[in-house]
């Protein structure tokens, strides 16, 4: 990420974990509470994960988590969250590339509203695939292309205001080849999660299970 944009997105969410509340809950994604719950639990990696609601909910439940973010903000938030339920996360802060993750290391990743820059989105995808083993999952909720209009009338329901930055099942496709879509839709739905996701939005979210290693 170019040094001028990585400030801008890191002061933007530094910004926005500074309070005390904790900016989208502490309890975990819906579709990712049900999706991990019909897993094995094993390795799981946590991509842009803020104040680690979904990680510390998969720590609880018997998982060793992995997670990363470039907001420290969002880390000390996801570690104090992590000790009052008395398990431990693994967080590094950093751009993805710098972060040393094992290659063919995670059973599992979790892409729960990673808006990565779009100039870097699909690059981050392809550093992910190389991160998890083959037969590994990717579970992924995330705000789509057809989500402005929602934000438009209430931006309380969040997500980029941009339509780059938002996704298509075609883009997601593409990056994620060598993938089985067990299941992939893009829905509206009603979001409640702490003051940031509050409302009626569209969203895209798949479980997809890597059949290869496209990338190797």
């Amino acid at each position: 990420m170019r040094s001028d944009m990585s400030n801008i997105w890191l002061e933007r969410w530094n910004e926005r974990y500074s309070s005390t509340e904790y900016a989208f809950g502490t309890d975990p994604n819906e579709f990712f509470k049900k999706e991990l719950s019909g897993l094995p639990a094993g390795k799981i990696l946590f991509a842009a994960e803020g104040e680690g609601r979904n990680a510390v909910f998969a720590a609880v439940n018997g998982w060793e988590v992995a997670a990363f973010d470039i907001s420290e903000e969002g880390k000390k938030k996801a570690v104090k969250l992590a000790e009052t339920r008395g398990v431990f996360i693994d967080y590094r802060i950093g751009e993805l590339q710098a972060l040393n993750f094992r290659e063919n290391t995670f059973d599992a990743i979790a892409l729960i509203y990673a808006h990565f820059p779009a100039e870097i989105r699909s690059e981050y995808h392809r550093i992910l695939d190389t991160l998890l083993k083959q037969g590994g999952y990717i579970l992924f909720e995330a705000f789509s292309k057809n989500h402005l209009p929602y934000r438009l009338e209430n931006e309380k329901v969040g997500g980029p205001s941009d339509l780059p930055n938002l996704f298509s099942i075609e883009e997601i496709m593409a990056d994620f080849v060598g993938y089985h879509f067990i299941r992939i839709e893009e829905a509206v739905i009603e979001l409640n999660e702490g003051l940031y996701h509050q409302g009626t939005g569209s969203v895209i979210r798949f479980l997809a299970q890597k059949i290869e290693n496209h990338y190797a």
